[in-house]
């Protein structure tokens, strides 16, 4: 590792191509780049979802939008978009590149675009050897010999290069007119903030990482009608059919903001939130960044994603077929949400919204899955 070098770099691009969520869990590795150099400036390249992060994170000082056509989920395109990119990263005149990636990922068409853009470092994790597309490289050992939690397998990316920080939480800052929103729209709903209530986000992309409808609507109801508990749900417009079904089985006291909210407002809502309940997905991360209680329904697709320094509580099922890293359950039975009963949800939240804020046995202890070592190499989910 080419460590002094790394120190004389200033202008340092960041890659992380996937979404909202992944770009969150590299914050702690970004801050260890600027917390090593003050004077540093840090870009973004990332997808559209990713990128939409850029202005609630501090660390990010600008972003580049770019869908890379070797990702999942991502659309032919006309090569000459690629080339474009080259030349406007060239034209930034980067210091150096880091590309963070997860272990079923391959940090090497990213390495061939930065290696073209001229950028002299260029550090990732890699399985094979990268020869001249990396200058710092990290042989990737997941998942044969262990797994880390998405978090620390990226920390320990930049720590090679020796930027450390000591402050290792998820970064996510909302805009003080989104805050104020937050509060005027939880008057509006007639919800007393001084009171317990429940943020719940039903959604998820992945249809394998969503808790079925038929529990949402019978933790809803239990929530609500036997614990007083009033319930605002969150999610996109393409969801409002969705949490409408469940709001419904919950009135009065259930409030549906699904297609009003826009990212800072999202984030000021959840930071409102006494407990959040989701899914496996996005605002789980922004309530882990901004350190609210969270429940979170934890589809077994993989086991490096669930949420970092928060009081949490990871509801899953265990199955056989754990860590499939699918988007559709490949079983067809979606056991491991399937199987996790409302009353174990409606528990969860009663046990955070009656923990001391103060309590840390659940916001630093690592977790771990069992049979770890059945854990193979997948197609990134």
């Amino acid at each position: 590792m080419t460590i002094a070098s790394w120190e004389k770099a200033n202008n340092i691009l960041c890659i992380r191509l996937d979404y909202l969520g992944d770009v969150l869990m590299c914050t702690p590795a970004m801050r260890a780049i600027k917390d090593s150099r003050s004077d540093r400036c840090i870009t973004l390249l990332s997808s559209a979802g990713g990128a939409a992060t850029a202005p609630f994170i501090p660390e990010i000082d600008a972003v580049i939008e770019y869908a890379a056509p070797w990702m999942k989920n991502s659309s032919a395109h006309d090569a000459g978009l690629d080339l474009d990119l080259v030349q406007a990263l060239n034209a930034r005149r980067f210091d150096a590149a880091v590309i963070f990636t997860t272990y079923s990922q391959s940090a090497l068409p990213a390495a061939l675009l930065c290696y073209l853009a001229g950028i002299p470092l260029r550090l990732a994790h890699c399985r094979e050897n990268p020869y001249q597309l990396l200058t710092d490289w990290i042989a990737d050992t997941e998942p044969q010999a262990e797994v880390r939690h998405e978090v620390r397998r990226q920390l320990d990316l930049v720590s090679a290069v020796g930027c450390r920080s000591a402050d290792e939480r998820l970064s996510f800052k909302v805009p003080a007119p989104n805050a104020a929103w937050a509060n005027r729209r939880l008057s509006t709903l007639g919800i007393d903030t001084q009171k317990p209530w429940v943020l719940i986000h039903p959604g998820a992309t992945a249809a394998s990482r969503r808790y079925p409808p038929s529990h949402w609507i019978t933790v809803t109801r239990t929530l609500t009608s036997q614990l007083g508990y009033p319930i605002v749900f969150t999610g996109s417009a393409d969801e409002e059919e969705l949490i409408e079904g469940i709001r419904r089985a919950a009135e009065p006291s259930a409030f549906s903001l699904a297609g009003e909210l826009d990212l800072g407002k999202l984030g000021a809502m959840i930071a409102c939130a006494p407990v959040v309940v989701s899914n496996n997905t996005g605002p789980a991360h922004i309530a882990a960044a901004l350190g609210r209680p969270l429940v979170v329904l934890y589809a077994l697709t993989n086991p490096q994603h669930t949420p970092w320094q928060t009081r949490r509580r990871v509801l899953y099922h265990d199955v056989p077929c754990r860590f499939c890293y699918k988007s559709a359950c490949p079983q067809g039975h979606h056991d491991c949400l399937n199987k996790v009963e409302p009353s174990q949800v409606v528990e969860a939240v009663q046990a955070l919204l009656q923990a001391d804020a103060s309590d840390e046995d659940e916001v630093k202890k690592p977790l771990s899955f069992r049979a770890r070592q059945e854990i193979t190499a997948q197609p990134g989910l």
